[in-house]
């Protein structure tokens, strides 16, 4: 028994180890979906206006209306748009009605359309505070020359179109003909993938105890192949 033993602990323990990991996973799956659904309901919340001291962590994706007038002053951040394929983020400094200087993500412009004229008309925005991470050590630097950046890295941003730190993701305007599309924030570019990793692991642990089963089915084979020779015998 004992030698069966080993082994059938060792399985036990092992598919315990699994399934405590899958339901750790499906426990992450419901906090997730909580806090995606806290970060849907603050982009959605009506606009406030700017506040005077804004914090990166308190005011992120916080919805907010400004008036102003665009400067004419912009950095093509080049990336891609579901639908749209090669594009760029066309990033704005925008000078709102009480002189601050703020840039404004005006949305997605398709590469062959670079060229094409551009407004910087007066304007009543709405859309979100944001502080996107996209920044590692494989982004190129800025393609000064050709005005392409290649993240949107608000410090850099702003010190390049001396603007506040400061972005809003456009969501609504008042301009007539916007040349660009605006792209307004969601939750669906932040990954949860907590149910594929709760899958994942049930999977191995369903592997991992029949396995066992297995294991131990083959251990005791040739004992009943002995118990026939002898009664054969």
């Amino acid at each position: 028994m004992l030698r069966l033993g080993i082994p059938l602990a060792f399985g036990l323990i092992g598919t315990a180890i699994l399934l405590a990991l899958g339901n750790w996973q499906v426990n992450r799956l419901g906090e997730k979906e909580a806090f995606l659904a806290a970060i849907d309901a603050r982009i959605t919340q009506a606009p406030v206006d700017l506040p005077a001291t804004i914090d990166p962590e308190a005011d992120r994706f916080r919805a907010v209306e400004v008036r102003g007038r665009y400067t004419g002053q912009e950095i093509d951040v080049l990336a891609s748009a579901k639908g749209v394929g090669p594009a760029y983020r066309v990033i704005s400094a925008f000078e709102t009605d009480d002189g601050r200087r703020v840039l404004i993500d005006r949305g997605f412009l398709p590469v062959a359309q670079r060229d094409a004229p551009r407004t910087f008309p007066e304007a009543r925005l709405q859309g979100n505070l944001h502080w996107p991470d996209e920044v590692d050590s494989f982004t190129p630097e800025p393609d000064t020359g050709d005005n392409t950046w290649f993240a949107r890295d608000v410090p850099a941003l702003a010190a390049a179109l001396d603007t506040e730190p400061v972005l809003i993701v456009l969501r609504a305007t008042s301009e007539p003909d916007p040349f660009a599309t605006p792209y307004p924030l969601d939750t669906s570019g932040i990954p949860n993938d907590h149910l594929e990793y709760a899958v994942t692991w049930f999977s191995l642990a369903a592997v991992w105890f029949g396995m066992t089963l297995y294991f131990l089915w083959r251990m005791r084979r040739p004992d009943r192949g002995a118990s026939r020779a002898t009664d054969e015998q």
